[in-house]
This record gives structure tokens, sequence and C-alpha cells, in this order.
């Protein structure tokens, strides 16, 4: 079943979130995929899809989201769609786990920050994980989902972000998003610098991270900043090996590390 989001329309609060004392565990039950983007640089691959669409192991992006987030025990996910969101919605209308709910940005593509803040009526009053789309890796032991949900600690982080050593990536050739203390704190890379962990597009976040901004297009980026500047910005390495999916040339490099590890 799927549903719209709307700022005329509020569900009742959702229920807290259980937590597992022994670990500091949130266990975020409920999730936003970010799949509302125009994917400019992947069209000259297949402009009939939006990239969310796009198959990679034999299996559209946002199904690798989507298939773990329910392992990890998310049970709803709202999903933003701008660019070809017909498919988009078409594609999720027999999804049952994570329930799906849509939210609409049709009217107005709202960017990494104003798509959450859109959707916050649905996401609850705890903590929830932000997922990008296109988003993809190979777990190590234990699931990186596991791995945020034990570690987020809100009294401490307004967002703990999951990072990708950059020399482990594939399909990546930047310069990385951040530099990370022992203690997990973030630190945003100088402009002139080379850091060693990239943003994998998977985070925890609380609903504080967006304290203050007013409804319309934003961007993450400075809310990184100023949660960093407060010293509530934490990241966590990625166990694995994360995949960047950002060209037709990286969709096949991850296509084919998939299908070489599928047993």
């Amino acid at each position: 079943m799927i549903g719209r989001t709307d700022w005329a329309i509020l569900e009742p609060p959702m229920p807290k979130q259980d937590r597992k004392a022994a670990l500091g565990d949130a266990r975020p039950a409920v999730a936003m995929v970010m799949a509302a983007g125009l994917g400019t640089r992947m069209r000259a691959y297949d402009d009939q899809y939006p990239k969310p669409l796009v198959k990679v192991g034999g299996k559209p992006l946002i199904d690798h989201v989507l298939d773990r987030l329910a392992v990890a025990g998310v049970t709803r996910a709202v999903v933003n769609v701008h660019y070809l969101a017909d498919q988009i919605e078409h594609h999720l209308a027999g999804r049952k786990t994570p329930r799906i709910v849509i939210s609409d940005e049709r009217a107005e593509l709202l960017g990494t920050g104003g798509g959450p803040i859109k959707a916050m009526p649905q996401l609850g009053g705890g903590p929830f994980f932000l997922v990008n789309s296109d988003t993809i890796w190979i777990d190590g032991v234990r699931p990186n989902f596991s791995r945020l949900a034990a570690a987020f600690d809100p009294a401490r982080m307004d967002a703990l972000l999951l990072m990708a050593p950059t020399a482990t990536a594939t399909g990546y050739s930047g310069r990385g998003d951040f530099s990370m203390a022992a203690d997990g704190q973030l630190k945003r890379r100088g402009e002139r610098d080379v850091v060693p962990f990239v943003y994998a597009g998977t985070a925890i976040l609380v609903p504080a991270f967006f304290a203050g901004i007013a409804p319309g297009p934003s961007s993450m980026s400075p809310l990184f900043d100023r949660a960093a500047a407060r010293g509530r910005l934490h990241g966590l390495r990625l166990e694995g090996t994360w995949m960047h999916v950002g060209t037709p040339d990286a969709v096949a490099a991850a296509d084919a590390i998939l299908t070489a590890n599928v047993t």
C-alpha cells in the first residue's frame, strides 16, 4: 500500500522506537529513501528509467536499499519522487515490507534538505534512517545498518553518517568528504585537502538536525556543517565494499562485483 505525504495531512505521532539497552541501540523502524534526484549523469546510460530503477546485479538500485532496510527491521519507508515519478510509484506499488509512503515532489524538487523536511510528519519524532536510493555495498561480517543503529547515541549525536574509505571504494575518484576523529566526530574536508572518507549515502538522523529550517528547497550540506560545529556530527566506518554508481561505467563495475559475489 502506498500513501503520500502532504503538509496539510498529518498522521498521528509514531510510537517511540524500541531500544536495546545493552547496546544503547535506537533501532529506527522508519526510513527516508531519497529517490527524487534527476540522475543527470546516468541518462546517457538509459534515459527511459529514473536512476533508482537502474539495475545492478540484476536488481534495481532502490530494491537493494529497501531489501536491506527490511532486514534491519524498518517497517515504513518514505520515498520521495520527482523525475519519472510514475515509474517509481508503479514499481513500489506491490511492496509489502517496508510499507511505502510516497512523498510527492513532482511540483518542485526540494533537494537533500527540503525533501526530509517535507516528509517529517511521516517520519515521526524519533531517529530515522536516511538513505540515498542509489547507495550500494557488500556487507562485511555484520550488516552495516545494524552497526549504524548500535552505534547511534542521540545524547551525543544529531547525525551519524556511514563513511566509506576512499581507498577501497569502487567507482569513486574524488578527494573525500570528511576526516574522522578517534571518537567518530567528523570534520569537513577543506577546499584544498584530501581526506580518507566519503559519505556513503546512509545516516541516522534526529528531527532536531533540521531545527529552524523552513520548508522549501534546501541542501543537507549546511546542516552537516552546523551539526559538526556543535560536535554532534559523527561517523561510522563502513565494513565491506562500497560502490559509487554515479555513471554508466560505475554501474558496470558494480554489476561485475555483485555478480562475482553471488553465492
